[in-house]
């Protein structure tokens, strides 16, 4: 019996001695000091690679643009390119802004509100490609605020956009996009691709 409790006793005390803390030696510098190293020339051989992802300064340059609308009439529309695509900025007219607002939502393929898709009541902006095939609609002068909505018409397919840009007829499935936008110097200007 002695034997057994003398068992448990070193038992006990070699469970609760402690250990030694092993020795950092210089191998595992080593190791750690390669492993560092390693790490810190792959980020740097991999930053050109990353930097070169980024688009071009030319591409950076046609992602906005800006455009001097103070002379254009109410009425009168200009078109400018952004992005490779055309980009209707029409001055309005009162009978159009009232068209627009007129619309009956429920006959509308794509029901928006002229309010969300303009910032100021008498200028839209909308990008100038039909949603249906891609083919670019044109103005349809002298009808712009008539009882079928006016605004424009793709003549490859028949779709008709109102004076929001809301398609009305046609097999076009959504409304003319809205591209963001805001308007500078005192509403002078309007900057495209915000």
């Amino acid at each position: 019996m002695e034997q057994r409790a003398e068992k448990s006793m070193e038992h006990e005390q070699t469970q609760t001695t402690p250990q030694p803390q092993a020795k950092t030696t210089r191998r595992d510098f080593l190791y750690l000091t390669a492993t560092s190293m390693g790490i810190v020339g792959a980020g740097a051989a991999l930053l050109p690679f990353i930097k070169s992802l980024n688009p071009a300064a030319d591409t950076e340059a046609l992602a906005s643009t800006e455009v001097d609308i103070a002379s254009i009439a109410p009425g009168q529309q200009l078109t400018v390119m952004w992005r490779g695509k055309p980009v209707f900025i029409r001055h309005r007219t009162e009978a159009e802004i009232a068209a627009a607002k007129q619309a009956d939502l429920k006959t509308l393929p794509d029901p928006e509100q002229d309010s969300e898709r303009v910032q100021n009541p008498e200028w839209l902006v909308v990008v100038g490609v039909c949603t249906h095939l891609g083919c670019i609609p044109t103005a349809r002068e002298g009808k712009m605020s008539g009882a079928d909505g006016g605004g424009w018409l793709c003549a490859c397919h028949g779709s008709y956009y109102d004076t929001s840009g809301r398609i009305r007829k046609g097999p076009a499935p959504k409304n003319l996009e809205v591209p963001g936008y805001k308007f500078q110097n005192n509403g002078k200007s309007i900057k495209i691709g915000v």
